[in-house]
């Protein structure tokens, strides 16, 4: 593994010498430009490995995505590898249809300490609760961000991120059972505590969302990446572009239902995602990723 060839996968030029807040930053925003948060392999007849050589080689040598227990394992990598403080966490998501976190742990995510300051590093949510930049912990504090502004609760050592979304505007209204405009709201993303983790505590959780037959990421196929100014996003055949604060505090919404025959193209044109076996959309499942 090469620390410069991660660089050229994300297209990063930018220096690297100083562990600081400012170079996190640069790295994990072309990260999260660069490397789609999927789980196309689950929709392949792949497995997803649960190993940092792996990890490594889908994203940096195939040119392929991920979900967290990739994203940010590499990540730590990187960051460990520039001489930053990181340690694992793990969190729950949050659920709206249940209005329940999960049982159990199922994200993972990185805390990074700088300067005696700790800072949460998640690039592996995806859609559109990624955050686009490190936030500090902590409680309380309003801490906007392009795609809308995110916060921390703290109770009894227990953390809990949520985000405010924006109204939304949805350009093309038949492919879309939501209202034109939508009240901004408040969204829980997931809750965690400060417990370290080490990566094989991961390894259960890696297997079960992937072979379990109520999982989420068994019932959809997902694949979205961040953009200068938004998201881009396939679940199932549905394709969405969002652009976020497109005017008067409001996110536009565009959304187009694929072909079969657009499947390809939209993902090596949108994703630049070449994948090596036949793919099979799916979302059956009622659960929003939005």
């Amino acid at each position: 593994m090469d620390i410069k060839e991660y660089f050229t996968r994300i297209s990063y030029q930018g220096s690297y010498d100083k562990p600081d807040l400012a170079t996190l930053t640069d790295i994990f925003q072309h990260h999260i430009r660069a490397v789609p948060f999927e789980n196309l392999s689950i929709h392949c007849g792949e497995r997803i490995e649960l190993d940092l050589e792996a990890t490594y080689n889908k994203i940096v040598r195939k040119n392929r995505g991920g979900w967290c227990m990739e994203n940010n394992y590499l990540l730590s990598w990187v960051l460990k590898t520039l001489g930053y403080n990181v340690t694992l966490l793990g969190s729950k998501v949050y659920v709206p249809e249940y209005d329940a976190y999960a049982d159990e742990i199922d994200h993972l995510l990185l805390k990074v300490v700088i300067d005696n300051k700790s800072y949460l590093v998640d690039g592996g949510f995806g859609m559109a609760y990624q955050i686009w930049q490190p936030m500090e912990l902590i409680s309380g504090t309003d801490q906007p961000q392009p795609p809308g502004i995110f916060r921390f609760l703290e109770e009894s050592g227990v953390w809990y991120l949520e985000k405010v979304k924006r109204k939304q505007w949805v350009n093309n209204q038949s492919t879309s059972t939501s209202h034109n405009i939508e009240k901004e709201v408040c969204r829980r993303v997931y809750l965690f505590t400060l417990q370290p983790r080490d990566i094989e505590e991961f390894r259960a959780c890696n297997a079960h969302l992937q072979t379990a037959p109520d999982s989420l990421f068994v019932t959809k196929s997902i694949c979205s990446l961040q953009t200068t100014d938004g998201i881009r996003a396939l679940v199932g055949c549905k394709f969405t572009e969002i652009k976020y604060n497109y005017r008067d505090n409001m996110d536009l919404v565009e959304i187009r239902i694929l072909a079969d025959e657009e499947m390809e193209k939209t993902l090596k044109e949108k994703f630049n995602i070449t994948l090596d076996k036949k793919f099979v959309p799916i979302n059956t499942s009622r659960l929003s990723l939005f």
